[in-house]
């Protein structure tokens, strides 16, 4: 069956390869986000999806291939020019400023903007979790582990991205925050916000997504809807198949 491509793509990602000095860890990946859409990266551990998200967001050279933002190159862009432009990247693992209150958190994320616009995006930010909002003026490190990835994330909504990429932002979070994380996902969507979602949790996050790509070994070994239903055991297919790589196009 034909996957439905985006309208318009938002973000192209074309021969991609990256990694660390001498040891290359993406090969050749293909990837296209549209606008409004949100988009799954699944894979094993190790399959090089963190590699992928810091590639494109400047945290790490791009060796080969282009990474292309509404038209402009980002290939050789630094994370500063990447925000700038729109793209967004919250890594993995709460990295918040554990000494400074939660406003101060954000104040430092839109350093940048006028100081009006900078405080309308910090109420906006903090609109999407009560639970932080209620808590702005306690220190970071005295938020729960679930509350630090709250705030990790309405770090990024700061800059009011036009791509946000979220490198598992579920990891050692309780159920519920999970689904509190994953329901601003699809808040964001609604409001026609691209979302690049990573995840282990795979029922949950094909519940939100628009699209999938799988990969394993550094490169992409599937694409599909993300409602298709034979897609999980499509997925242990590709990760673990002896036939893989098996890109599917539209």
């Amino acid at each position: 069956m034909p996957i439905s491509a985006p309208e318009r793509s938002l973000l192209e990602v074309a021969g991609l390869e990256a990694g660390y000095g001498k040891i290359a860890v993406l090969h050749g990946v293909n990837l296209r986000i549209g606008a409004g859409e949100v988009v799954a990266l699944l894979g094993p551990n190790g399959a090089g999806k963190t590699t992928l998200l810091r590639s494109m967001s400047g945290l790490l050279p791009v060796t080969a291939g282009s990474v292309t933002f509404d038209g402009q190159d980002l290939s050789r862009a630094s994370p500063r020019d990447a925000a700038r432009a729109g793209l967004v990247h919250v890594i993995e693992g709460h990295r918040v400023f554990t000494q400074i209150s939660v406003a101060d958190n954000l104040l430092l994320a839109g350093y940048d903007l006028p100081r009006r616009e900078r405080s309308a995006r910090i109420e906006e930010a903090l609109s999407y979790f009560p639970e932080i909002a209620a808590k702005r003026h306690d220190r970071g490190g005295a938020l729960s582990g679930g509350q630090q990835q709250m705030l990790a994330v309405a770090q990024g909504l700061v800059r009011r991205p036009r791509l946000l990429m979220l490198d598992e932002p579920s990891a050692g979070l309780s159920p519920v925050l999970v689904d509190r994380v994953l329901g601003v996902v699809s808040e964001l969507r609604a409001k026609g916000t691209s979302v690049l979602l990573v995840e282990q949790l795979i029922e949950k996050t094909l519940a939100v997504s628009d699209r999938v790509y799988a990969l394993a070994q550094g490169r992409i070994v599937l694409e599909a809807g993300a409602k298709e239903g034979d897609l999980p055991h499509r997925l242990e297919h590709a990760y673990f198949g002896q036939d893989v790589p098996t890109a599917l196009h539209a």
